[in-house]
């Protein structure tokens, strides 16, 4: 594992709007990982949670979380995160999930009808694998 911050060349694959898994922990203290979309801007994560998934109130418990991104076809490279939530806050005009989704698909989020909250996380710790590889 290293400290941040990433090298270039492992920031820009992380930057791009690649597969990943997100990690929580259970309040009965087991692990949970689910699919997530993931912004990479000033050497933190931004995560945009639909504010009744269990996942938040994971993090609202706990703030560690891990992400793991894979790049698009080659699941091989991959950089995987660990680290801290460092803010929780409403998404009320939905401004960041539209930001997330236009970098994953070009356009605004459609659901327009639930509530979102925006998740930042302080990165710790990192690693890379494949082409990402830090050695």
């Amino acid at each position: 594992m290293s400290e941040p911050p990433l090298p270039d060349d492992v920031a820009a694959l992380f930057a791009r709007p690649n597969p990943a898994v997100m990690g929580t922990i259970h309040p009965d203290g087991h692990p949970v990982t689910v699919a997530t979309w993931y912004l990479y801007e000033d050497g933190q994560l931004l995560l945009n949670l639909d504010a009744g998934r269990a996942r938040l109130r994971h993090l609202r418990a706990n703030p560690q979380v891990s992400l793991t991104a894979l790049a698009e076809g080659d699941w091989y490279t991959h950089v995987s995160v660990q680290g801290r939530v460092t803010e929780i806050r409403d998404d009320p005009g939905l401004a960041d999930i539209d930001r997330v989704s236009t970098h994953y698909t070009g356009g605004p989020y459609p659901n327009r009808d639930r509530p979102r909250v925006t998740v930042l996380v302080e990165i710790e710790r990192w690693h890379g694998w494949g082409a990402a590889g830090k050695d």
